[in-house]
């Protein structure tokens, strides 16, 4: 695992490196939004998305230099969701990843506008020349993040079923709702960072189809292990407030299945995750290897 964990923080600061260049501000008063999106964006972070993105797309001989844009988009789209979690209207949070949270460090309206910001100009470097693809290859990739994204069946649409859970509402059918959250929530934005390094490589189906099963298991235990760490972890080692989901009453495994029964859960969509990824051998090692990481990481 610590071996991992170079590697992953290696990668981490290889990406960190490389943002600025798609950055570019503007002279004037408005820049103060571009300056908070950077922020946002900049904040540190394991980047477990773009190194999801980068790794499948290395499954099928895509270099990271060729998934760059593809995986930054996506960061953008993530600390986007970030922002507006963070915003008193929701999780009302001061601290992420042990900083100011963006309506803290700057201001209301303009976290609300920085976080508008990384979400359209997500699929702006999708779509742009920068991301050296074909057109075929850049819309379907678009949809894609659409999709994951959104309202219907895409992370907003968790969102909505997160805040429909807290505290004081009746909820008749809580397994299937969890996990529809948990699914929803934090696995769209995985299985798209997978999806997309299939996309970009034009993967086969069969291998295709190996890589959703592998996201939507890691998805839904990423989600899981957040929950726990919710309850167990620490502010110095998470970098955010916890112990928010007990206080609000929000709906989540721990809440309905207790902490071990919970960690039984997560360890088994690990292990079905890695089976998976048995078609790839060992050129998947460092998906295995996150997928593990997932459920063993304190900081």
């Amino acid at each position: 695992m610590e071996d991992f964990k170079t590697k992953l923080s290696k990668f981490s600061s290889d990406f960190n490196d490389k943002l600025p260049s798609i950055f570019n501000f503007p002279n004037g008063e408005e820049r103060r939004v571009a300056d908070a999106m950077f922020y946002s964006v900049s904040n540190g972070g394991k980047r477990l998305r773009p190194f999801l993105v980068t790794n499948s797309a290395k499954l099928f001989g895509i270099s990271e230099s060729q998934s760059f844009i593809t995986a930054a988009a996506l960061e953008c789209l993530h600390s986007y969701s970030l922002i507006h979690d963070d915003l008193p209207a929701m999780d009302n949070d001061d601290l992420r990843r042990g900083k100011p949270t963006c309506h803290k460090q700057f201001d209301e309206a303009t976290a609300i506008l920085a976080g508008d910001g990384l979400l359209t100009y997500a699929f702006e470097l999708i779509s742009s020349e920068k991301n050296k693809f074909s057109a075929e290859i850049k819309c379907r990739l678009v949809h894609l993040l659409a999709s994951a994204a959104g309202a219907f069946d895409g992370m907003v649409a968790g969102q909505m079923l997160d805040l429909y859970s807290e505290k004081g509402v009746k909820i008749d059918n809580p397994e299937e709702i969890i996990q529809h959250i948990e699914e929803m929530k934090t696995g769209r934005l995985l299985r798209f960072a997978v999806e997309a390094g299939a996309v970009l490589g034009q993967a086969p189906q069969d291998k295709y189809d190996s890589l959703i099963t592998y996201s939507r298991k890691i998805g839904i235990a990423f989600q899981i292990a957040d929950d726990i760490l919710d309850v167990e972890g620490s502010v110095e080692q998470m970098g955010k407030t916890l112990g928010k989901d007990a206080a609000q009453g929000k709906l989540t495994f721990v809440s309905l299945y207790g902490l071990e029964k919970a960690k039984q859960i997560a360890k088994e969509l690990i292990d079905e995750s890695k089976r998976a990824l048995e078609i790839f051998g060992s050129e998947a090692n460092d998906l295995r290897e996150l997928a593990d990481f997932i459920i063993h990481r304190r900081n």
